[in-house]
């Protein structure tokens, strides 16, 4: 199954490595055992938006693909639309599944930012104090509807495959430090000519200070200096400022991506996309 969704199709670099990625022809099929809770990391990706009957044959092959061979306390689907064709959603939110909608934005070439931070220092990763320091970063940026301690372990286990994908060659996670504090960071990792952006957090207490837009310039220089990327990509919550601070630098939204998650009753281990809206109708939303 081909895949035209840059967003989805730049999502499976990291599926391709911390899991499992199965071909059936109308939709892929992606598993990671070692992180169950990782919503986006365990979905069916379907070619086609649902239609009528959807819920029923798209539940019943996520509990045969998914649910019976791990731990699988939520539902996702996605679909290849970089238009953003919704399809009939009608079912599946009167089931109380949340709608996601995703902006793709991307850049060949970005510009500095137009408040850049002079104070902070940005380097990559490197040591169990620099990995940790950043995983207490995401942590401290979860949304409170994900439980804390499950969420830490869904994301300890995400930073952990991160690292080893920074290891491996395939990336880097940047920190912007402040006097010694990590105060934000993000994870760049390329497929070819392509370069993914993940997970750019900056703690609540330093916002609105210029240091996102420049710890993003700095992951786009590093992007094609080191990785050799020639395109760069990035997903933004299309109701969340943070899209803003990306088209100052040169980023400009190309795709809408959309996704259906039903979540367990009590949260086990979040999502990797944490800000997610659920709608009373099928308009917008991840």
């Amino acid at each position: 199954m081909q895949i035209r969704s840059l967003g989805y199709r730049t999502d499976l670099i990291f599926s391709r490595f911390q899991g499992m990625i199965v071909d059936r022809g109308d939709c892929l099929v992606i598993r990671t055992p070692s992180n169950p809770g990782w919503y986006w990391g365990n979905y069916l990706l379907f070619r086609d938006p649902p239609g009528d009957g959807a819920l029923r044959e798209w539940t019943q092959r996520f509990h045969a693909e998914i649910a019976s061979h791990q731990p699988a306390p939520h539902m996702a689907f996605g679909w290849d639309s970089p238009e953003g064709e919704p399809g009939v959603l009608e079912p599946f939110l009167a089931e109380g599944f949340i709608l996601n909608g995703n902006v793709v934005l991307t850049a060949d070439a970005v510009s500095p930012p137009p408040h850049p931070n002079a104070e902070v220092r940005i380097r990559s990763l490197a040591t169990d104090a620099e990995w940790m320091q950043a995983l207490e970063n995401q942590v401290a940026c979860h949304a409170a509807e994900f439980p804390l301690p499950a969420y830490r372990a869904f994301k300890a286990r995400q930073m952990e495959d991160y690292r080893r994908m920074a290891e491996a060659g395939l990336g880097a996670w940047l920190g912007a430090y402040l006097d010694g504090r990590l105060v934000a960071d993000l994870g760049v990792f390329a497929d070819g000519p392509v370069a993914r952006f993940q997970a750019v957090e900056t703690h609540p207490d330093f916002r609105r200070r210029g240091i996102c837009g420049t710890l993003v310039w700095h992951g786009a220089r590093h992007a094609r200096a080191v990785l050799g990327a020639e395109r760069l990509v990035m997903l933004a919550d299309e109701h969340y400022h943070a899209g803003r601070i990306y088209e100052s630098l040169g980023f400009r939204r190309t795709e809408r991506q959309l996704g259906l998650e039903l979540r367990p009753a009590r949260e086990p281990a979040g999502g990797s996309r944490p800000r997610k809206t659920r709608l009373k109708t099928a308009a917008e939303s991840v």
